[in-house]
């Protein structure tokens, strides 16, 4: 008897390759009589905006043309803004890869971040936080929108520095982008002035940023000085009646 057995079923080539049992279906053909179980209407139905042709469907909450009731009621409360995380040990794998690299002059911004790869989306801003930061063993220079207090103490233990700014949605689109041609916003709600006026969170528009920061605008002096200008006012209420 010979060792060697041979396969029942023949070896598969283009020419013998064949589609899957019920894989292919007739195509339905419609407005072809009635006995077809499909003529007429070709199963639409009797007028109506969903019997007309290339309309679609409508959108979902469309009620016909009047006010949705998504828009009849009123909106109360906010959307805190969603930050793109990145962690230390993760820039400094990039920068072993030599995708990364920073100085004071050209700090890491959500650009360079964006077109290296680190992150996938800029989302609302770039928050630096301090996950696995014994990693971090090259000095580095970031300006984020945010940054924890233990990521700012990894990088500035190791002769780095954290400069947060303030980026608006079409500031932030203009760093992506790297277009100077327009003057960046300044914070305007009273949660993003304290925030960035504070050196506590390393603020761009804090004196000792102000202050360290070899990239400081001339604007960014003005403006430090016009938010903080609240700390020296002084109110007079001698002459108000209490209750």
């Amino acid at each position: 008897m010979s060792s060697v057995f041979r396969s029942k079923t023949a070896r598969i080539t283009l020419s013998n390759l064949s589609p899957g049992p019920n894989s292919q279906h007739a195509q339905k053909r419609l407005g072809r009589g009635q006995g077809s179980g499909r003529g007429g209407t070709s199963g639409r139905g009797h007028k109506g905006q969903k019997a007309r042709a290339g309309n679609g469907k409508p959108k979902a909450g469309f009620e016909g043309g009047q006010t949705p009731i998504t828009k009849r009621f009123p909106k109360k409360g906010f959307v805190n803004p969603s930050y793109a995380p990145v962690n230390l040990d993760r820039i400094q794998y990039w920068i072993d890869q030599g995708r990364l690299q920073s100085s004071p002059e050209n700090p890491i911004t959500a650009r360079e971040l964006l077109l290296s790869g680190c992150i996938h989306n800029v989302h609302d801003g770039i928050k630096l936080l301090g996950d696995n930061a014994p990693y971090l063993k090259t000095p580095i220079h970031i300006t984020p929108s945010r940054a924890s207090q233990s990521a700012i103490k990894a990088v500035e233990s190791i002769g780095g520095s954290v400069f947060c700014q303030y980026y608006n949605p079409l500031a932030l689109r203009d760093c992506v982008k790297s277009r100077e041609d327009r003057i960046s916003a300044a914070p305007t709600r009273r949660t993003d002035i304290l925030w960035y006026t504070n050196w506590h969170n390393r603020g761009y528009l804090s004196p000792e940023a102000i202050a360290k920061n070899p990239k400081v605008e001339e604007r960014w002096k003005e403006l430090s000085k016009q938010l903080l200008s609240f700390k020296d006012q002084t109110f007079d209420t001698k002459g108000i009646k209490k209750m």
